[in-house]
């Protein structure tokens, strides 16, 4: 018995083919509406909860009624503190031990305060030295790594105390087409060593007011390829497939013309 081909049939392949082979809207879109499927911890400024570590750097500036004494605490003294580029502060990093060398006052250890914790610290050392005076402390010079499915990957430096996840994305030049948007892996470093690791959905508007909303210095951020990238598939279908499929379309009605 010969088979009778259906174009139908074929129509019906075509379309099917089609329509599996483009990146659904849902998985390109930022902060869709999503219907609570989890509980986040509400959204807080990392300038209290960040815990100063080693390779840090802080901003340090002092001033007082007497500009004399002000410049004898800010002058430039050894090898780990910098000016910043005609700025009046000074950068200071933090060595493994968590100690900052501090002109005039010498070694003063910061293990486990986090910025405002770490200014009382160098306020109190100064207190022999200083009967009034303003001191400025806050991060500087800190960084992230964006690695992946990003048009521009590599380590990044913030440029304020705290950025947002969009902010982060956005000094990458956003995600490519295939950069997985509901799984953003992002390893953090803990004081104490260890790492921390967890994803993030920021299609989910949620973001916004959650835990994660904020990238913490030396975080890395790691966008995962979607499975489409593996078949060449983009937001629309590829020249690729669209080839392929009319090759296999002009074959299959050629072995049918034949069988008639």
């Amino acid at each position: 018995m010969t088979y009778k081909f259906k174009p139908s049939i074929l129509v019906t392949l075509v379309v099917i083919s089609l329509l599996a082979s483009c990146i659904p809207r849902k998985e390109t879109l930022y902060l869709q509406e999503k219907e609570a499927e989890m509980e986040f911890t509400p959204a807080t400024e990392i300038t209290g909860k960040y815990v100063l570590q080693p390779n840090d750097y802080l901003f340090i500036h002092v001033t007082t009624p007497d500009p004399k004494l002000s410049e004898f605490f800010n002058a430039q003294q050894g090898n780990n503190i910098n000016q910043n580029q005609g700025n009046t502060m000074f950068l200071y990093m933090v060595d493994d031990d968590m100690n900052i060398d501090f002109p005039y006052v010498g070694l003063i250890n910061l293990k486990g305060a986090n910025i405002f914790e770490a200014k009382e610290i160098i306020k109190d050392k100064l207190k022999p030295f200083l009967s009034d005076g303003n001191l400025i402390v806050r991060l500087g010079s800190n960084y992230f790594t964006l690695l992946g499915e990003v048009k521009s990957p590599g380590q990044k430096k913030m440029n304020r105390d705290q950025i947002t996840i969009f902010e982060a994305i956005g000094m990458g030049s956003d995600l490519t087409v295939y950069g997985k948007k509901r799984d953003i892996r992002i390893i953090r470093p803990q004081p104490d060593g260890k790492t921390l690791s967890f994803s993030v959905d920021i299609t989910d508007e949620r973001i916004i007011d959650s835990e994660y909303y904020y990238v913490y210095p030396n975080d890395i951020i790691y966008i995962r390829p979607m499975k489409a990238k593996m078949w060449g598939i983009g937001e629309s279908v590829s020249l690729g497939i669209l080839t392929s499929l009319l090759a296999l379309t002009l074959t299959i009605m050629t072995i049918a013309s034949y069988s008639k």
